[in-house]
């Protein structure tokens, strides 16, 4: 059985530094994909905005900048209250957004208490399907015979 942790949020894009508007989103993590997190952003367009980075991504961006690339993290303050921004690149174009740092951390707290740092892979059942797959079945036996004999006869055999 998988898990589904969700939370819905009121991030804003930061248009200029006096300009900002909502944007609702939706952040999931998935027991089924545990390295993952994904973002999904309700633009008031009839087509969501999604996003996946690695669940690593954030943890590490709750407490300093990280990322490079697509995706970058990073805790600051702004009029003394803690954000977390996301700075958001894809060929579409640059988004910088800004969450409530509580709401963020106690979501990501969360997906650490259902999937500690270290166990995904175990919650892939990489291991056990491999072993399926590599378990011989009555089936290989036909593989690995013969099926041409071979022109030499055996003494007696015609």
């Amino acid at each position: 059985m998988h898990t589904v942790v969700e939370r819905e949020l009121e991030l804003n894009l930061v248009l200029s530094p006096e300009r900002s508007i909502p944007v609702p989103a939706r952040l999931t993590y998935r027991t089924d994909d545990p390295y993952a997190v994904h973002i999904v952003f309700h633009i008031g367009s009839d087509t969501p905005v999604h996003w996946t980075f690695a669940r690593e991504l954030l943890v590490e961006g709750v407490f300093r900048p990280c990322g490079h690339g697509d995706v970058r993290i990073w805790p600051t303050k702004v009029d003394r209250r803690s954000v977390l921004c996301f700075a958001l690149s894809s060929p579409d174009g640059d988004a910088l957004l800004e969450v409530a740092s509580e709401a963020v951390y106690a979501w990501v707290e969360r997906t650490l208490r259902i999937v500690p740092p270290g166990t995904e892979a175990e919650r892939l059942g990489l291991d056990d399907g491999l072993a399926e797959l590599l378990t011989p079945t009555p089936a290989d036996d036909l593989w690995l015979r013969d099926p041409w004999p071979s022109d030499e006869s055996v003494d007696g055999e015609a």
